[in-house]
């Protein structure tokens, strides 16, 4: 199956550096090399401190939002296109001090997609995680709709 050109420790490393991940503190801990999964963690600190000394809700967000895309775009390879559609964020508990998102794509889940999209229509896939403190507390529910479709051959 066809990937980008980087790897996934490439972009895990560049992602890192990017000023609006860096400055806000989030960490992408672990990239899958098969691209199935991800973990990040956002590091309390007075840059991302809301005026009630919990996290900052934008902060929360991005530290999910890119990642179902990444993992869907590099796992199902050059012949599909991979849009971020909706995201939707529920606000569960105050976070304070670090905290983590896993992201799992299954193979069911792309072969889902692949199946949707076999014909050239178009799949609207929601994925959803949570952003848990270190003691496992739910602090907020992300949702993530993708816009998936295979290119045209010409």
């Amino acid at each position: 199956m066809a990937r980008r050109s980087h790897s996934a420790q490439t972009l895990r490393r560049g992602i890192n550096l990017w000023p609006p991940f860096l400055f806000a503190g989030v960490r992408v801990l672990h990239i899958a090399d098969d691209w199935s999964s991800a973990r990040v963690r956002l590091r309390m600190h007075r840059f991302n401190r809301n005026y009630v000394g919990t996290h900052f809700g934008g902060s929360l967000f991005a530290m999910a939002d890119p990642f179902w895309m990444l993992l869907a775009m590099n796992s199902l390879g050059r012949d599909y296109i991979v849009w971020d559609k909706k995201g939707e964020i529920d606000f569960i508990s105050p976070g304070r001090g670090d905290v983590f998102a896993d992201f799992k794509l299954t193979e069911d889940r792309l072969e889902e997609i692949r199946q949707a999209t076999a014909d050239g229509s178009k799949a609207l896939p929601w994925f959803e995680n949570d952003v848990v403190a270190a003691d496992g507390t739910v602090v907020a529910r992300v949702r993530k709709q993708l816009y998936v479709r295979r290119k045209e051959r010409a």
